[in-house]
């Protein structure tokens, strides 16, 4: 089961990708990411499995998709 504190880090992550600039060589990755995400938050809410290494690696792209994106922006 998955604790309220790793569904609300997902939350941020799909917050923080979904502000990804369009212009971005980044967005259109962060946007698959993101619907990752997005449909891993609604299977743990109503329940349904997940694999833990499929989670792992969806969070570990989001968080690596930010640091990029953010270092293109500077």
């Amino acid at each position: 089961m998955y604790s309220n504190e790793e569904i609300k880090l997902i939350r941020l992550l799909l917050a923080r990708l979904e502000r990804v600039s369009v212009d971005s060589y980044w967005a259109h990755r962060a946007s698959g990411i993101r619907g990752g995400l997005l449909r891993a938050v609604d299977d743990l809410e109503n329940g349904a499995p997940i694999r833990q290494d499929l989670l792992s690696q969806l969070i570990s792209s989001a968080f690596q998709i930010l640091t990029r994106a953010a270092k293109e922006k500077r």
